[in-house]
């Protein structure tokens, strides 16, 4: 309920300034002492209009506005982000105009262009306080920035930037608009006022120090040429938001909150003089909270990019990074904060954060909020503190090491562990560039101990050992990942277990060491979510990011799903048959996300094909739904509509070739490396007329294909086909024309003819690499898809592209052996994990039998061994039952 009598009464008797204001601006007050506030506030905004002096300007419209918001606020008509809305919104306006009147002043009637104020801080994030400060960086394009013709543009942009500072921060008769602080640029105890967008960047992307990343978190482009400025701060998002962790960085917010507790300990301490901003639990402990969390994640997650603090917090919540009744207690916390900040600025237009230590003042702070006293203040005060600080305080124990981690050393009478401390120690001479700086080498120091003892008790110790100097063989600078070692002791453990165990994830190691970024979420342990869910985590990005960023961002994240879940199967955390599902899920989500890319891309040129769409079938274990980490993706490209049709761009195609392009575009989407690295290997020899054929053929020239051409191995691959990409009613007619060709009457003897010749060849030409290839041996994977393929066409029953339903179908209905289900279970479960762990087909290293042998259900190697014996002998009872042909078992 608003009180504009009430929030009057209070101004004139306890804040002097706004008294002074009000009387000195009577329709003001006669506008809100009718609760006409809007009015009032259009009144302020035009209080400068028609002067021609921009100072006298400015000057006039900040007091009538300071006043119109202090009682709107004060009345309850302005909640605190109309507040600081209104106050930022005012700080834009001021510095365009005194911009524009500066460059004016030595160039009349030019244009303010090549001259932008980058907003940080409050500023930045739209929240500026009542009585603030703004602390913006000028920068300017010496191309661009108008000058007199004989004006160094160097020196020109300096007499814009000190006439900006005169207009906006002198103090006159008329007040003063804000002050301006230009601390924050680039190494300002020596640089111009106003820097070149070059100088800057350079800046930023060489020897910016850590806060000021966790600076150009809020940084926003606000006033001047801000087109310019927009293009600089995409041009150093990479420096802001990294995708690999920087825990140095986490560490330094930790030593900036330990210095600033230490500085100003007097506000330390709940009562008079406790500083609102730099208080433990103050309001800087709330905003370094929610930044803190975003330079951890923001890096790889878009959504959390943004500059205000309650917006922030919320999308942290919303991401599941901090639980969202952290994220309302301290964004209520922050509210009530800022709000008694303000009164404290209102009383006399002060820049102050801290409490008065005078009881009489402290108390008129208080009424003026509408409290019974400063005693009432405090306590509220004192809640508030608590609840900040010790969310703050567990944050920091969290991410910021404070020294190095104890860990005892390994027995060095132990010839292993001695023979491992002198190769350690021999890494420090040169070998490795990554720790050739005396910084690497201190980091370095600091986990020598935990890397020690992690190394000798490795699954491994060798093995671990040798995929570990691959790893720094390839690392340019390796700070960062001693420090997030450091930082989390027990991510040690696990690196160790990878190296060990996994040749393909150590690999991906040894190229992308932010890899390890992603151990820390505690995300990295779940499964990833649907289809849809998987696709819109891909698709995030920002507005101006281009196909390439898109091909990178994909690269990168796809690289991150396919880890963690590698890691999973390592660590046991999931069963491998969980893990299938989740590649392709991930698998599915990069077809969508890449498709609609390439289309879109593609249509610039071409346009669009009227009543005609893509679509893309998925076959094999993409189809099933059951991938592997080395799977490739059997892809199948169709399209709907007229071949005979033409596109309508401006470069128009016919049909065919539109789409035979089209598909080239997407195929080279999902698998051409880029600077981020490779994707996936696509397989298109399952296409119609095979690879001699067009990449992509109309649905009704597949349809025909497929009844009067293919062979009875063509049918089989579609008893595992999926839609994979394209309209609803593209799927469901290619779900329709793949129900009618297996569905047709077949010559039960003939198909049983064709289905052992291929099998045969295929034996023949391509055997089993190892004693683990439980895809390829006798009695295996292969097998059972022929079996249950066989069936499905024979029987048309069990005809859904999962192999284990349909395996349990088929047992169901007794045309399989009891157990064909778990057999299939088995040597899918071994398939998935030996892909990962012994890629060769041969049996892994000693060490990592226990690994296998658990994610497959069993005890030990030897009971892995018994039961895989056991599923291949099923598999030979049922070939027997469905062909009448024993198959032997090696």
């Amino acid at each position: 309920m608003t009180d504009f009598q009430s929030a009057l009464a209070r101004a004139h008797a306890h804040s002097p300034f706004l008294s002074m204001a009000l009387g000195r601006l009577p329709e003001i007050e006669a506008l809100l002492a009718a609760g006409d506030v809007e009015g009032a506030l259009v009144w302020a905004k035009a209080a400068g209009a028609g002067l021609e002096d921009a100072a006298v300007a400015l000057r006039r419209e900040r007091m009538a506005l300071a006043a119109v918001v202090a009682i709107g606020d004060l009345a309850g008509a302005f909640g605190l982000s109309r507040v600081v809305g209104e106050l930022s919104d005012f700080a834009d306006r001021s510095l365009d105009a005194a911009i524009a009147a500066a460059i004016r002043r030595r160039v009349p009637g030019a244009e303010s262009a090549g001259f932008c104020a980058i907003a940080l801080g409050k500023h930045g994030a739209q929240e500026l306080n009542y009585s603030s400060d703004i602390d913006p960086i000028l920068l300017y394009d010496p191309e661009v920035l108008p000058r007199r013709e004989r004006d160094d543009p160097a020196e020109a942009a300096q007499r814009v930037a000190r006439s900006l500072m005169e207009i906006m921060s002198a103090v006159t008769a008329e007040g003063y608009v804000f002050r301006v602080d230009l601390r924050l640029r680039p190494a300002s105890e020596v640089s111009p006022l106003a820097l070149p967008f070059e100088a800057a960047i350079t800046h930023y992307e060489s020897s910016a120090l850590a806060w000021e990343r966790a600076a150009y978190i809020r940084a926003r482009a606000a006033s001047g040429d801000v087109a310019r400025g927009q293009a600089f701060l995409d041009t150093i998002r990479p420096f802001v938001w990294r995708r690999s962790l920087d825990f140095g960085a986490i560490a330094e917010i930790g030593r900036l909150t330990t210095r600033i507790r230490d500085h100003y300990s007097a506000g330390q301490a709940i009562g008079p003089g406790y500083d609102l901003k730099r208080g433990r639990g103050g309001i800087r402990e709330v905003e370094f909270f929610a930044q803190t969390h975003q330079l951890i994640h923001g890096g790889r997650n878009p959504a959390l990019r943004l500059r205000g603090t309650r917006a922030s917090l919320d999308a942290l919540a919303e991401a599941g990074i901090i639980a969202a009744e952290d994220a309302r207690v301290m964004g209520e916390s922050y509210d009530r904060l800022r709000t008694l900040e303000h009164r404290l600025q209102m009383v006399a237009d002060q820049q102050t954060h801290s409490l008065p230590t005078d009881a009489a003042a402290l108390d008129g702070v208080a009424r003026l909020d509408g409290l019974a006293d400063g005693a009432a203040l405090v306590a509220e005060l004192a809640a508030i503190s608590d609840t900040v600080g010790r969310r703050f305080d567990a944050l920091i124990e969290t991410y910021a090491p404070t020294g190095a981690v104890q860990v005892e050393v390994p027995d060095q009478s132990d010839p292993v562990a001695d023979r491992f401390a002198e190769r350690v120690q021999a890494w420090e001479g040169g070998q490795y560039r990554c720790l050739r700086s005396a910084e690497a080498r201190e980091a370095f120091a600091r986990i020598r101990p935990q890397l020690l003892r992690a190394l000798c008790e490795a699954p491994d110790p060798e093995r671990a050992l040798l995929r570990w100097e691959r790893l720094l063989e390839g690392l340019p600078s390796a700070i960062n990942v001693f420090r997030l070692l450091e930082a989390r002791p027990g991510l040690l453990a696990v690196v160790m277990r990878v190296l060990a165990h996994a040749p393909t994830l150590a690999d991906e190691l040894a190229r992308r060491s932010d890899l390890l970024d992603i151990l820390i979420d505690r995300s990295a342990f779940d499964l990833p979510g649907s289809v849809a869910e998987i696709a819109a985590e891909l698709s995030r990005g920002e507005a101006g990011d281009d196909y390439q960023r898109l091909l990178d961002a994909v690269r990168l994240r796809v690289g991150e799903m396919r880890f963690a879940l590698g890691v999973q199967l390592v660590e046991g955390q999931r069963d491998p048959l969980e893990v299938a599902a989740a590649l392709s899920r991930v698998a599915e989500a990069s077809i969508d996300v890449l498709g609609r890319a390439a289309i879109e891309e593609f249509r610039g040129n071409h346009g669009v094909v009227p009543g005609s769409d893509l679509a893309i079938l998925g076959l094999g274990r993409l189809g099933g739904a059951a991938l592997t980490h080395a799977s490739d993706l059997d892809l199948v490209f169709l399209f709907s509509g007229d071949h005979a049709s033409e596109s309508d761009g401006r470069r128009p195609l016919g049909a065919t070739l539109y789409y035979n392009r089209l598909a080239q575009r997407v195929i080279a989407a999902l698998s051409v490396p880029t600077a981020a690295g490779a994707l996936y290997e696509v397989d298109t020899r399952l296409r119609p007329s095979g690879a001699q054929g067009p990449i992509s053929v109309s649905l009704d020239s597949f349809e025909k294909y497929q009844c009067e051409d293919a062979w009875t191995w063509e049918h089989m691959a579609l008893c595992r086909a999926r839609a994979m990409f394209g309209t609803e009613a593209d799927r469901a007619a290619l779900a329709a024309i793949i129900a009618r060709v297996l569905d047709r009457p077949r010559d039960p003897a003939k198909l049983r003819a064709d289905v052992l010749e291929m099998r045969g060849t295929m034996a023949e030409h391509k055997p089993a690499k190892g004693p683990l290839d439980v895809k390829l041996a006798r009695g295996g994977l292969v097998d059972i898809e022929f079996m249950v393929h066989f069936l499905q066409l024979r029987d048309h029953v069990a005809q859904t592209p999962d192999l284990g339903t349909a395996v349990q179908a088929l047992e169901d209905l007794g045309l399989l052996p009891e157990g064909t289900r778990r057999a299939h279970d088995l040597l899918t479960r071994l398939l998935v994990v030996v892909r990962l762990v012994a890629p060769d087909g041969m049996f892994p290293p000693e060490a990592s039998r226990g690994i296998v042998a658990r994610s497959c259900g069993l005890d030990s190697w030897d009971a892995l061994l018994d039961a895989v014996l056991d599923a291949r002998h099923c598999v030979a009872r049922g070939w027997a039952q469905v062909f009448d042909i024993q198959l032997e078992i090696a």
